[in-house]
């Protein structure tokens, strides 16, 4: 009976000491992870840093392979294929499209890679089946917290029935969800708000003219909105370039250099709504390297946190702390 009960005892310790090994192997075995951007500046920058930091940080050793899709999603469907024939243990990734780019990820979760996205990613069923985590701050709370600034300030200026113009990126998903939380924030504390244009206007150049067109149509415009960070830049350049400083104010997403320095002037700019891309990107690296190691998150959604500026001295500390200008 004892020589049954150390045989056992062995066997069990065995087993232990194997599961615990090949637990420590799987920690700090070598990995390689592909990375896609949707642009190579601005937000998309900073979370390209955090992503690099999170490599040097991983304590491991890490290969990041990336590209920037350049919001084309047949780049991004190309280099996806790239990375699966190149062998990554992971994928992180915005889709550039929820209905165009899950036929690429499909592909991938197929082949036995976790895929990670971050700020934006597919529709709520098709996510749920190919997707390992999403790396993401609340996109609706992301637009209740400027609208609920946005309310403040109209309530300030004793305006109780503001139009304002929208300049969108509502191809993603996330973008809408942004115009809801605003407008749901906004429309509870000043009822008389009404949205009279939305249109897109994602990038830099295209926000400034298509801005410019809105207060020529509307030459009562109260404020834009930026869903996004050229929208928000844009927005300010078209109201100053049409004299509108004084009567027409932004409130915006994503900061950057440039937007942290008009929010600075406080002129035009009245508030802007960030997540981190650096923050971002570490977070996205992390989860990448638990889906590795089987640990993906049971609700996939990991949220992050959203911050708002909605004055001179938060934009101040803002460029204090991207010296650099990555945000």
């Amino acid at each position: 009976m004892k020589l049954m009960k150390t045989a056992v005892l062995t066997a069990m310790t065995v087993l232990a000491f194997g599961a615990a090994a090949g637990s420590v192997s799987a920690q700090y075995k070598d990995l390689k992870v592909g990375a896609i951007y949707m642009d190579a500046q601005g937000f998309y920058a900073g979370v390209r840093k955090g992503i690099q930091a999170g490599a040097t940080d991983a304590g491991r050793k890490l290969e990041i392979i990336e590209t920037n899709a350049q919001g084309d999603v047949s780049k991004e469907s190309s280099f996806i294929d790239s990375l699966i024939s190149a062998g990554v243990q992971a994928i992180i990734v915005s889709p550039v499209s929820a209905d165009g780019s899950y036929r690429a990820i499909q592909r991938a979760h197929d082949a036995g890679i976790p895929v990670v996205c971050y700020n934006t990613c597919l529709g709520e069923k098709d996510m749920k089946e190919f997707v390992s985590a999403y790396a993401v701050g609340d996109p609706f709370d992301f637009g209740f917290k400027l609208g609920n600034a946005a309310a403040e300030y109209f309530l300030a200026e004793k305006k109780d029935a503001p139009k304002i113009g929208v300049l969108n990126c509502e191809f993603v998903e996330v973008c809408v969800i942004r115009r809801k939380g605003f407008e749901e924030a906004l429309k509870a504390k000043v009822p008389g708000a009404q949205i009279v244009a939305n249109q897109e206007g994602a990038t830099l150049d295209k926000a400034v003219s298509v801005a410019s067109t809105m207060l020529s149509s509307h030459p009562d415009l109260d404020a834009f909105f930026g869903e996004a960070g050229g929208a928000t830049l844009g927005a300010a350049r078209a109201v100053k370039s049409q004299g509108r400083v004084g009567k027409t104010v932004v409130f915006g997403g994503d900061m950057t250099t440039e937007i942290a320095q008009e929010l600075v002037d406080f002129t035009v700019i009245k508030a802007v709504v960030d997540i981190s891309g650096q923050g971002l990107g570490k977070l996205a690296l992390a989860q990448a390297i638990k889906s590795i190691d089987g640990q993906a998150p049971a609700d996939i959604k990991v949220p992050y946190e959203i911050d708002l500026y909605n004055t001179a001295e938060s934009g101040k500390a803002w460029l204090e702390a991207h010296s650099d200008g990555i945000p």
